[in-house]
């Protein structure tokens, strides 16, 4: 059995003391490709140091997230692109991208301005996109969807919406939902919301160290908890883990082809 976790930010601080030793239990646990969404560019050299010591198992995608959005954002935003445009690293996709309106909408015009600069480059270069939409749905998906065509794809990470909002997203064509820790949060609702979703529209992903799953929760998230999201899938779908296994990974592998 393979597992896939689409989205984890392993190379934060949180796991300097055993960041090895996790990787480890995840590929035990039957993890083999660990997808690493970037922040901005204080990440950038942590992520890369990762990527570079596990390739066959960690790949990095660049991207500049919207809490890191302010007025320094174009800054940024050239950081990105200049990282692209060298093509010296094996970035897989744009991300983590997107908006964010939960902590604070200071900068809201910006994150729009970001997140479809960000939608361009992804479409100019072939590259999937992984989009952040904490408190943020109608937004961020409206941007997407003025933006949308053949060229366009990627992940609706941490999905944690509606059974309407997932099927607008799988309305997109090229879109997968990402399932995390919230599955197994008892009043989430992501339960009901997917229920009738078919398993080719959703990808695993952790979101690692946040978004820890039941019975975790409340501590820090890793890798190989992604496990305990496909086994509750699978109870949810009443299929084997096995299948979730399977058809997750073929999803991971359309997006990202690879």
């Amino acid at each position: 059995m393979t597992l896939i976790d689409t989205h984890t930010h392993l190379y934060l601080k949180q796991f300097d003391r055993d960041r090895d030793e996790m990787l480890k239990r995840a590929m035990d646990a039957g993890v083999s490709r660990f997808y690493l969404p970037n922040i901005d560019s204080t990440s950038i050299e942590g992520m890369l140091a990762l990527s570079e010591k596990y390739p066959n198992n960690c790949f990095p995608m660049m991207g500049l997230h919207p809490c890191s959005v302010n007025e320094e954002y174009e800054k940024e935003l050239a950081l990105v692109e200049k990282y692209f445009a060298e093509k010296k690293y094996p970035f897989v996709g744009v991300g983590e991208i997107g908006i964010d309106l939960y902590w604070d909408k200071t900068f809201l015009e910006q994150q729009k301005i970001a997140f479809r600069r960000q939608i361009e480059l992804a479409k100019k270069l072939g590259l999937p996109i992984v989009i952040h939409t904490r408190n943020s749905f109608d937004v961020a998906f409206g941007i997407v969807n003025e933006l949308n065509d053949e060229k366009l794809k990627g992940i609706f990470h941490c999905f944690s919406g509606t059974k309407e909002e997932a099927e607008k997203i799988i309305g997109l064509g090229g879109f997968k939902l990402g399932i995390g820790g919230v599955l197994t949060y008892k009043n989430s609702g992501l339960d009901k919301a997917i229920q009738d979703i078919d398993l080719t529209h959703m990808v695993l992903e952790t979101d690692s160290p946040y978004l820890t799953p039941v019975p975790h929760r409340g501590k820090r998230n890793e890798s190989g908890y992604v496990k305990l999201v496909a086994e509750k899938l699978a109870e949810l779908k009443g299929v084997s883990i096995g299948q979730i296994a399977e058809i997750t990974s073929l999803n991971s592998s359309e997006v990202f082809a690879a």
